[in-house]
């Protein structure tokens, strides 16, 4: 009975420090996210560090590759997870897709050569920020799950973000096509087609940790 009591206790604490580990690398790709969000908008804000931004910011995209990878490979070693394997998954994959999309807006800006904010850009970006703001703030809460239901409340705002931003991007493309210069019509639509589905990511996101807390809170 003892040695059944102690085997007992080590796979639980097993399990707990996979469920850590879990959290703990999707937190840290919500910060990743975060901060290539603030990246992104510093960079409409001044382009005079343009390059810096957009190098940090592809420093980040290879760190949140990696942190992916470590969450799927911590999902093919556990037997037990912290909540459903399919939910890890895509909160992780859709929180990187946020990144990747930030680091090809920016690489986007430097290589259409645009050198200063577009029309609308940073508006869009700073939209992009305040959700991916919120992510932060839903994965750090998760941990909390069976108690804290408020993290419905950040799914809402992000929802809220998304609509706005799905307004400016509107405004922003209908003020683009009354222009005639098609070439940077290309490369503008294509920027902010490029943030508009960055701020859909941050959604997914939002309504796959509103899935979660829906499950288990």
């Amino acid at each position: 009975m003892k040695f059944e009591s102690s085997y007992m206790a080590q796979w639980t604490a097993w399990i707990r420090s996979n469920d850590k580990e879990i959290v703990s690398l999707l937190n840290d790709l919500a910060r990743k996210a975060e901060e290539a969000s603030g990246l992104l908008v510093d960079i409409f804000e001044n382009f005079g560090k343009l390059q810096e931004n957009h190098q940090n910011i592809k420093k980040i995209e290879r760190e949140a590759d990696a942190l992916t990878h470590q969450v799927f490979e911590e999902l093919n070693k556990t037997f037990v997870t912290p909540f459903d394997r399919e939910d890890i998954s895509r909160i992780a994959s859709k929180t990187d897709d946020i990144i990747d999309y930030i680091e090809g807006i920016s690489g986007r800006i430097v290589n259409f050569k645009i050198m200063s904010a577009p029309p609308y850009m940073l508006e869009l970006a700073r939209q992009l920020q305040r959700s991916a703001k919120e992510i932060n703030l839903m994965i750090t809460s998760l941990k909390k799950l069976k108690v804290d239901k408020s993290i419905i409340d950040h799914c809402r705002a992000v929802s809220a973000i998304e609509h706005e931003a799905d307004d400016t991007y509107r405004k922003a493309v209908g003020d683009l096509l009354e222009t005639t210069d098609v070439i940077n019509i290309i490369k503008m639509k294509d920027i902010y087609e490029s943030i508009e589905a960055a701020s859909d990511r941050c959604l997914d996101v939002a309504d796959s940790i509103e899935d979660v807390v829906l499950k288990y809170a």
